[in-house]
């Protein structure tokens, strides 16, 4: 809502948060470095609109954002300390429900970082602890300093590596949930998106390897599966990207993004959506013949992702 995607409108997405919650939604994830910080003073301003206890707040720290914005990845302890008191304020509570770490930090041992982010679980600032984009030995060494309540990944019909290289699995193995962040593909499974100038100068997915402009040529080919799949289901495109991420597990918990009531709506109705097992061997069969042109990011944030 306040970074990354074009344009941002505060009113606007305030009424997305009142009607997501109208609708029964209670899962709302941030990050410091969204904005830098306007994402979490947005979400503070309709934390105030809401019962505390109705609503699951999670936010990630991570990064050293300095006056020019520049980022680097920074999980030392005295970042942590900072990052959640800074957190705390913007949002006007008292305790984050899930505090994630937002990359792993590789000068930082991970076990220095859990270590502590539990003493802020031990200070009432936090309830539960997540890492995002962690592989399957930072995950295990994580879990041995501290429970970790949940892991946040890419994961949709155009990345679906978290079910190959051990992540699903490891969480499973440790008891976390998964929480698929871009399960739609950052719009692209939507078919809004069919060519570069569909997005605005200002977004962040024009620099993305898949939205370039051959990468994007060659994806059209998935998009126009999806829509067709989504055709034959009676449903739209992103109902059926998010019934086909929440068929994965009833331990994997996405989280779609959206500035529009009306994409929010859209989004709600997958809940709906039931995938049959033949269902699921049809999308798989129909994918695995199609072939997703470009890498997640580009190269200096890739890096940052572990996949050890």
């Amino acid at each position: 809502m306040s970074h990354a995607y074009g344009p941002a409108d505060e009113e606007e997405s305030l009424e997305v948060l009142r009607r997501y919650v109208e609708l029964g939604g209670n899962f709302l994830d941030t990050a410091e470095v969204y904005g830098p910080y306007k994402n979490e003073e947005l979400l503070g301003r309709f934390l105030r609109e809401v019962t505390r206890d109705s609503v699951v707040v999670a936010t990630k720290f991570g990064f050293r954002i300095g006056s020019d914005a520049i980022r680097s990845v920074d999980s030392t302890p005295e970042n942590v300390r900072r990052a959640c008191d800074a957190s705390l304020r913007r949002l006007g509570i008292e305790t984050i429900d899930i505090y994630y770490q937002h990359r792993v930090d590789p000068n930082v041992p991970i076990e220095e970082t859990v270590g502590a982010m539990a003493e802020l679980v031990s200070a009432g600032k936090v309830r539960t602890l997540g890492l995002s984009e962690a592989g399957p030995r930072t995950m295990r060494r994580a879990a041995k300093v501290h429970p970790i309540a949940a892991l946040q990944s890419e994961y949709s019909l155009w990345t679906r590596d978290v079910a190959t290289n051990g992540v699903l699995v490891t969480c499973r193995e440790l008891g976390i949930t998964f929480v698929p962040y871009s399960p739609l593909g950052r719009g692209f499974l939507t078919g809004a998106i069919r060519k570069l100038e569909d997005l605005d100068a200002s977004d962040w997915r024009r620099t993305n390897p898949r939205f370039k402009e051959h990468a994007l040529q060659e994806n059209l080919k998935l998009g126009t599966t999806v829509r067709e799949l989504a055709s034959e289901k009676g449903v739209t495109p992103a109902q059926l990207a998010l019934a086909w991420v929440l068929s994965e597990g009833k331990d994997i918990v996405p989280i779609p993004g959206t500035k529009r009531v009306r994409y929010l709506e859209e989004n709600m109705g997958a809940l709906h959506v039931t995938l049959t097992e033949n269902d699921r061997k049809n999308i798989a069969k129909r994918l695995a013949l199609i072939q997703v042109i470009g890498e997640r990011y580009a190269p200096d944030l890739m890096a940052l992702s572990d996949r050890a």
